[in-house]
């Protein structure tokens, strides 16, 4: 039987420029092309897995203003629950400015606007759909004491607590503690554990020191060297799918929005994290975040 999915997160309006390269510090390049659609790490995982197929429930705060009710439109058209998308009367909705190269490499600034202001009491105000919940998805694009807050909240209830720490930041040992899984890029993960990831060894390495600091299972990114799970002391690496990447921005959302989906219909964490490569592989071939996410009929599981 398929569970929920609850998606606590972010909610931001993308504004991207595709340029031939990425602009030094002072330097101002003409000709990129522009275009704008709703992204947010928490909306984008939300959006990954509803179009793949999980029931998802959206917790998130958004402004009164044009953004943030078109955003809440396309939630619904998504069929996503926005039952608990507030909206904060004295902060605009967030808005994040993208740089997008001719490589698909990017550079991303956020003003987080309403999305600061989602707060523990916001939480408690959802308690019932989390209480109906399975899976408990987070990023950190919210305040900590939030995060903090409804891992607790999911762990005292038996949840499986799943967090993607972006951006990379250190995190407290007692938020650890309440986590089912990280899932986290290299980068993320050497945040985390204070070590260095150079190699295989060294992934492992980082693994081991973020399931000592208490996380049941790890799930790593490394890019075209697919993904390491470390899953109850056992370690798997699973191979990457190879394509032309023309826009990474919301890989790693797909990801997670994929690996919960497939651990709500029953999934090991392993067929989970090969169902979230291919998702990913095909979110790369194309521009944009919430424009990029698959739908389940394009990646056969």
């Amino acid at each position: 039987m398929e569970k929920k999915i609850v998606v606590i997160g972010s909610c931001n309006t993308d504004m991207v420029i595709n340029m031939e390269r990425l602009p030094l510090p002072g330097e101002t390049l003409i000709g990129g092309k522009f275009f704008m659609n709703p992204g947010g790490k928490g909306a984008n995982q939300a959006v990954a897995a509803a179009r793949l197929g999980g029931k998802v429930e959206f917790i998130a705060k958004t402004g009164n203003d044009p953004f943030g009710k078109r955003a809440i439109e396309q939630y619904k058209a998504e069929g996503i629950d926005t039952k608990y998308i507030l909206t904060d009367e004295a902060q605009p909705s967030g808005v994040a400015l993208i740089m997008v190269d001719a490589h698909g490499e990017n550079c991303i600034a956020v003003a987080s606007g309403a999305n600061a202001q989602l707060l523990p009491a916001d939480i408690d105000h959802a308690k019932e759909v989390l209480e109906e919940s399975e899976i408990i998805l987070m990023q950190l694009e919210t305040p900590m004491e939030t995060i903090e807050h409804a891992a607790r909240m999911g762990k005292e209830r038996g949840k499986k607590v799943i967090l993607n720490p972006a951006p990379a930041r250190a995190l407290p040992e007692k938020l650890l503690k309440c986590l089912y899984m990280l899932i986290a890029n290299e980068t993320e993960a050497e945040f985390i554990s204070g070590t260095q990831i150079t190699d295989l060894d060294s992934v492992a390495r980082a693994a081991d020191i973020i399931t000592d600091k208490g996380v049941e299972n790890v799930v790593i990114t490394l890019g075209s060297k697919g993904a390491f799970i470390k899953e109850k002391g056992n370690y798997h690496q699973v191979p990457a799918i190879k394509v032309k990447a023309v826009d990474a921005t919301a890989a790693g959302d797909t990801f997670c929005g994929a690996v919960c989906v497939a651990l709500s219909e029953g999934k090991s964490i392993t067929e989970a994290v090969e169902f979230a490569n291919r998702c990913a592989a095909v979110t790369v071939t194309r521009m944009g975040a919430q424009a990029s996410l698959p739908r389940r009929k394009e990646v056969n599981f």
